[in-house]
């Protein structure tokens, strides 16, 4: 269905971002509720040189290499995937769950945008993921615009159907995203689709082409992709619905998947193509039909599991299992019930959606779960108020919703993980929600973790905020959102115990923060990063929280240090660390936070010494509320940091080659790098401008957005395993000496005048270096020009014009090189190869081009333009349009033999060339 909306509106999510599905007949089109993400505005508008990820069309991926990437060394992840602890039942949530159940969850990264999906930002509204502890593969849904695409196409006030822009097959994972992913044990999926109307004439025939010797070139590079940017596999959504894949096809897309499998890679293939006749038929269960894409009679494993479409039940998913072990496969391992986030409205899913369809006679799960739009929690919000029109989910004063929508999803409408079956009498009003007909995941999913060894550190972090704090203070006034330094996430959200009435659990932005109606504490902010754990209300009886399952050893020189502030009035209250140990996992071991029933002037840190149990292992730990035999109104505590550490931890050296890579002072942009050690040694770099924080992540460059100050110092830390940061390395810099105002025009032959403004301390006899090079090519161009500091200007001849990326330095004397990056004159664009053109039984086809601009494609007929359907509109245009004309359009019979025929192929910048077919 299509809907109409007002400019700078919120667009429902069924776009050619979209997962689609046959959901009783119906494709996903009509029944998802999420939006896309308008672009930023303002301040979090996003740079003029900040990178961004695209899409991929398979002859993107067929020349793809690191060097042609657009932003490609920018966006790689870099943390390497870290095993998770074994199983302990005594410290579920829900002890007599299977802990082998696994989850897939497909979620937006950041949201669903199409030119600004960015590692990171200065924009708090952003959706985080925080329950990594529930996942265990984590997929990106909603696609990207294919590499090229000018942003200019993109109107963020037309509806889903009137985006008239290329997305490419493959949506690579965010590497923010593939970095908590892989902090928190979660393996990070690239998703494949296939669609007639979401990719325009893009077919599954143009990735699965073969060499001489039968080997799949696309298949090779992704492959290269996914270790060249750490991400560890691909879900397969085939959705062709009116071609199907031809039956002949079907044995080299198997072949194609196992080849991926084969090198190491996790690959999912979701429950869409019948393996006998390759048409769109959903099963809904696995079964003869779609298990040979799974496991091939002939070819052995072909792919690690299957995606199954929504509409089960009971004995459908009973069958799915019994299916699986017939084949000699775990179906825990092997097979996941799909379940559609955000069907009909949050927490009023069909019968079919229920996953105590899932049960066995024991209540174990028979199979494993997978969840298509997980994010609909923050992207839907406005639908389900009410108001498609507006925007609440990109403002912050509407994110408390989101928040509590999230851990309805998760922890279930009680807000608690150990009693997250569905609720009617839950009231989730406030935030559009119901607890009706809703189970959160952590009723079925058992929750896991990383933490092991004897060094552990975190400050609640969630990955965003709107300042960030240092030791209690303001370091940076900015609002962000950087999933990278996001700390690992509390395990429960909220598991207390009480025989009193319960606290209420929290994450404190601080005073800007709106916190709905349905808290009531005073928000003071964090500690360090963007949150605070904060707890508060009347406590009547001790209140223990859990907080963290672990598997940490105790030694001699373990200590726990806590930093707190209790911003409520003195009182008899106790605070107290809970420890519960792996050899007694049913007693709690409490261990006293001296005078915490105080009232403090800020945060306050003590160090509570572990040595008396020394020898054991902490299986899970918490913290306790108790108001000793006292009833205390307005209580409030927050938590900023939880340290555990023994010493053993390396303090890393400060980090070494420390350079600006390039310094844009036409908009105060710069780009930095150093030497990056192992992941062993550290886990995090932080980089400060004049002492404020600027951002951190793990790797060896990073984008600045935007200097506060044109000249200072810059410097940058090390973190190691128990959050201790190194000395600093430090980096002198001065935007206001350096060259400024740089501008660059085109003349018609191509040729460029480069003028400036000279650097105020600049001597007039200083020469005058200007080297410009193409970027992202795998054969650069590199011009260099020398001239004399006479006039502030230049002339540049014998540039390419073919509208290549381009980065331009200018140094004068000995003052550092800035940059200017921009594009090249594009002047010119390549004939349409006759060799595209199938000729049979009269019937014309044309084959895409393989050329990276190309947009429009026209055919002449007699010289009268012939017209072309696209997707989803019954409109026909005279041109052919890259990723929106349907691909059976491309194929046509003339009126006439006889009759004159001509293409000509015009690129995105309007150049046009012509190719006589007869």
């Amino acid at each position: 269905m299509t809907r109409k909306i007002k400019p700078k509106g919120f667009m429902p999510k069924v776009t050619s971002m979209m997962l689609t599905t046959a959901l009783l007949g119906q494709v996903l089109a009509s029944s998802v509720y999420a939006g896309d993400t308008l672009p930023y505005t303002g301040e979090s508008a996003k740079g003029v040189n900040q990178p961004y990820q695209h899409g991929y069309t398979a002859a993107q991926i067929l020349n793809w290499t690191p060097e042609s990437d657009i932003y490609g060394e920018l966006l790689r992840a870099h943390v390497p995937l870290q095993p998770r602890n074994e199983a302990f039942a005594a410290t579920q949530a829900y002890p007599e769950l299977n802990p082998d159940t696994q989850l897939f969850t497909m979620s937006g990264d950041y949201g669903n945008a199409f030119f600004d999906s960015t590692p990171y930002t200065n924009e708090f509204s952003q959706y985080l993921f925080n329950y990594w502890q529930y996942t265990d593969y984590y997929s990106y849904w909603h696609g990207m615009a294919s590499a090229g695409v000018p942003e200019e196409l993109y109107d963020p006030s037309k509806e889903w159907t009137e985006k008239y822009f290329e997305f490419g097959i493959l949506n690579i994972p965010n590497p923010a995203y593939t970095n908590a992913a892989h902090k928190n044990g979660v393996k990070s999926i690239a998703n494949i689709f296939f669609s007639d109307n979401d990719r325009g004439p893009q077919t599954y025939k143009q990735m699965l082409i073969q060499d001489e010797n039968g080997n799949f070139p696309v298949a090779e590079k992704l492959a290269e992709m996914a270790e060249y940017y750490n991400y560890d596999g691909y879900f397969f959504n085939q959705e062709e619905v009116a071609r199907g894949v031809a039956p002949e096809d079907i044995p080299s897309y198997k072949k194609f998947m196992k080849y991926l499998r084969d090198q190491g890679l996790y690959v999912q293939w979701y429950d869409s193509t019948i393996n006998t006749t390759g048409k769109i038929q959903y099963q809904n269960e696995f079964n003869g039909l779609n298990s040979p894409f799974v496991q091939d009679s002939i070819l052995g494993r072909v792919s690690d599991s299957i995606f199954l479409n929504y509409v089960w039940n009971h004995n459908m998913l009973r069958d799915s299992r019994d299916h699986a072990i017939s084949l000699g496969l775990d179906p825990l391992e092997t097979v996941f019930a799909g379940v559609e986030g955000g069907h009909d409205k949050f927490g009023r899913w069909k019968q079919s959606y229920d996953l105590r369809n899932n049960l066995d006679e024991n209540g174990q799960p028979m199979n494993s779960i997978a969840t298509l739009g997980a994010d609909f929690t923050h992207n839907a919000l406005d639908e389900e108020m009410g108001d498609g029109s507006t925007n609440h989910r990109a403002e912050d004063e509407y994110q408390w919703m989101t928040f509590v929508r999230d851990r309805a999803w998760w922890s279930g409408p009680n807000q608690d993980p150990t009693n997250a079956r569905r609720n009617a009498t839950a009231n989730l009003s406030d935030v559009y929600a119901s607890g009706a007909n809703w189970d959160g995941i952590a009723a079925y999913l058992t929750e896991r973790s990383v933490i092991d060894g004897s060094n552990f550190a975190t400050s609640f972090n969630t990955g965003h905020g709107l300042q960030y704090y240092l030791n209690g203070a303001v370091s940076n006034d900015k609002e962000w959102s950087n999933i990278n330094i996001q700390d690992i996430p509390v395990t429960w959200q909220w598991w207390m115990d009480s025989q009193g009435s319960k606290l209420s659990v929290d994450f404190d932005y601080g005073p800007t923060y709106e916190i709905g109606a349905r808290y009531n504490y005073d928000a003071i902010g964090a500690f360090k990063g963007g949150s605070s754990l904060v707890v508060n209300g009347t406590l009547s009886a001790d209140n223990f929280l859990r907080l963290y399952k672990t598997d940490l050893s105790v030694n001699a020189q373990s200590k726990l240090e806590l930093t707190y502030n209790k911003p409520s009035t003195d009182d008899a209250s106790s605070l107290r660390v809970g420890l519960i140990f792996q050899d007694a996992p049913e007693n709690v071991v409490y261990v006293n936070v001296p005078n915490s029933g105080k009232r403090t002037a800020g945060w306050e840190t003590v160090s509570l010494d572990l040595n008396a149990y020394q020898g054991k292992t902490i299986a899970a730990f918490g913290l306790s509320f108790d108001p000793n035999h006292t009833t205390i109104e307005n209580y409030q505590m927050n938590i900023g940091q939880i340290r555990i550490t023994d010493g053993s931890a390396i303090v890393p050296d400060a980090p070494t080659g420390f350079h600006i890579t390039k310094a844009l002072t036409n908009t105060d942009e710069l780009v930095v790098a150093w030497d990056m050690k192992d992941y062993s040694e550290v886990k995090q770099y932080n980089i400060y401008e004049n002492g404020a924080f600027v951002g951190g992540v793990y790797d060896s460059t990073f984008y600045i957005k935007s200097l506060q100050q044109r000249s200072g110092e810059l410097s940058i830390r090390a973190v190691g395993a128990d959050g201790t940061e190194s000395e600093a390395a430090v980096l002198p810099y001065n935007l206001n000496t350096a060259v400024q105002d740089i501008d660059v025009k085109f003349q018609s032959n191509g040729d460029a005048i480069v003028s400036w403004k000279k650097p105020k301390k600049s001597k007039g006899n200083d020469s005058i270096q200007l080297t410009l090079e193409t970027e992202y090519t795998n054969e650069p161009f590199t011009k260099t020009l020398q001239i004399k500091n006479s006039k502030p200007s230049a002339k540049l001849t014998g540039l390419p014009t073919n509208g290549e990326h381009y980065v331009l330095n200018i140094a004068v004397g000995d003052h550092a090189p800035v940059t200017y990056t921009g594009k090249l004159a594009d002047l010119q664009v390549t004939p349409y190869s006759k060799d595209k053109v199938t000729v049979k039984d009269g019937k014309y086809t044309l084959a895409l081009p393989d050329l990276e601009d190309w947009y429009k494609i026209y055919v002449y007929e007699n010289g009268v333009a012939c017209e072309f359907g696209v997707t989803y509109v019954t409109q026909k245009f005279p041109y052919i349009i890259r990723g929106r004309t349907k691909l059976s359009e491309l194929t046509f019979t003339p009126s006439s033999s006889n009759s004159s025929l001509k293409v000509v192929i015009e690129d995105y910048a309007g150049n046009q060339a012509t190719t006589i077919l007869r």
